[in-house]
C-alpha cells in the first residue's frame, strides 16, 4: 500500500499509544453510554459495546466501574456531543466529533488547532455529505474462519461490506445498523472493536511532507480530552 500508508499506520498507533489520553475518552463514551440507556450492560448494547472498546484498551476495570457511576451521580457532569468541521494543512477535510462539558472551550480549542496548521473552520453541516457514517466492526481474523460464510450470515444484521487486511477483519455496515452487527458478534461470543466512523466519500493523495503538517495537527486534536475523532480524506 506504499510507504504513506505504512507512514500514517504508524502516526495512527503512535497516538493511540497514548494511554493517558485515550482512558478519558473512554471514559466519557462510556458514561454517555450509561446515562443515555441505562447502568445495566446487559439491557444496553451502547454501554455493553462502550466497555467492550475500553477492555480492548486494557482499561482498568476500576475506571470502567468508575465511568458507570458518574452517569448515576447527581453531580456528573452533563456532556454534550458536537461535531466542528473544517480544513487543515493542504487542505485535508476534517471532520471532528466531541464529547464536551463546556462547547465554547472545546470549538475555541478544535478553531486553534486548525488554524494554528494553516487551516480554518467550515460552517457545520458544509462537509458532512464528504463522509458517510458508517459502523466499523475490526477484529483479528481467527484461525479457520471462513470470510464468505461470515459475510453471508451478518447480511441481515445490515452488513454493507467485509475486508481484510494483514490479518485484521474490518466488518461495514450503515450506521443505523450498529445495534445488529454489535449483537450478532455477542451472539458468536467473539471479542471486537465497534466504533461509528465517518468514511470519505473521496480521498486526496498527499506527499509525505505534507502528511507529517496533518498528522501534526491531527496530534494536538487527538491529544484533546474533548475530542473523540477526528475523520479526514486522507487516501
Amino acid at each position: 500500500m506504499g510507504r504513506a500508508f505504512e507512514y500514517r499506520k504508524a502516526a495512527k498507533m503512535k497516538r493511540w499509544d497514548k494511554m493517558s489520553k485515550i482512558f478519558p475518552k473512554l471514559g466519557k463514551a462510556i458514561t454517555v453510554a450509561a446515562k443515555d440507556g441505562g447502568s445495566d450492560p446487559a439491557m444496553n448494547p451502547k454501554l455493553r459495546t462502550a466497555i467492550q472498546n475500553a477492555k480492548a484498551q486494557n482499561m482498568p476495570k476500576d475506571n470502567i466501574d468508575n465511568a458507570i457511576k458518574r452517569a448515576a451521580g447527581k453531580d456528573a457532569a452533563s456532556f454534550i456531543e458536537m461535531n466542528i468541521e473544517g480544513k487543515g494543512p493542504h487542505g485535508v477535510l476534517v471532520f471532528v466529533e466531541c464529547m464536551t462539558d463546556n462547547t465554547t472551550r472545546t470549538t475555541a480549542n478544535v478553531k486553534s488547532y486548525l488554524n494554528k496548521a494553516g487551516g480554518s473552520q467550515s460552517p457545520n453541516g458544509s462537509l458532512e455529505f464528504m463522509f458517510n457514517r458508517k459502523t466499523v466492526i475490526e477484529f483479528e481474523k481467527p484461525e479457520g474462519l471462513d470470510l464468505e460464510e461470515l459475510e453471508f450470515e451478518l447480511i441481515d444484521a445490515g452488513l454493507d461490506e467485509i475486508e481484510e487486511n494483514d490479518g485484521t477483519v474490518y466488518i461495514y455496515g450503515n450506521y443505523t445498523k450498529f445495534g445488529e452487527l454489535t449483537q450478532a458478534f455477542e451472539e458468536k461470543e467473539m471479542e471486537v472493536k465497534a466504533t461509528l466512523q465517518r468514511i470519505p466519500t473521496s480521498t486526496v493523495e498527499f506527499t509525505e511532507e505534507q502528511l507529517e503538517d496533518i498528522e501534526k495537527m491531527l496530534d494536538k486534536m487527538e491529544e484533546d480530552d474533548d475530542v473523540q475523532a477526528a475523520f479526514n480524506n486522507l487516501a
